[in-house]
């Protein structure tokens, strides 16, 4: 077997995947092995975009814009195209993290509050809480 090729196998060992995830991303036609029969091989290319589209989940964006993105890959301007929306795509799904971590923090301040609350309030009625 060429050295450049993976079975599905060392994909999974190698990206932390299950061979489930491969084909379904297969079927999304988010990357493209080769078939032998029931074998798939993966390429180095393969190997190249599955890499972006777990980064690509791991930032929060659908499968469908990591699709887009990937395929504006060899449209013939030095990936200037792909370059520009994955910067604006990044952008904006940065702006949406920080308002979600506000939200959050907001959030666990207002949770830290109640549990004070109802802290005092047991406290006051003899319950004894267990140690954090």
């Amino acid at each position: 077997m060429n050295d450049s090729l993976m079975t599905i196998g060392q994909m999974c060992e190698s990206y932390d995947v299950t061979p489930r995830t491969l084909r379904f991303y297969e079927s999304k036609e988010l990357i493209f092995p080769i078939r032998e029969g029931q074998k798939r091989l993966f390429t180095k290319s393969d190997r190249a975009r599955l890499k972006l589209i777990l980064q690509g989940k791991r930032f929060g964006f659908s499968l469908e814009e990591i699709r887009q993105l990937l395929n504006l890959y060899s449209i013939g301007d030095q990936q200037t195209t792909q370059l520009t929306q994955t910067y604006e795509l990044a952008q904006e799904r940065l702006r949406d993290m920080e308002e979600q971590r506000e939200e959050l923090t907001e959030a666990i301040a207002d949770l830290k509050e109640q549990l004070e609350w109802g802290e005092a309030v047991l406290a006051e009625r003899g319950v004894k809480l267990a140690a954090e």
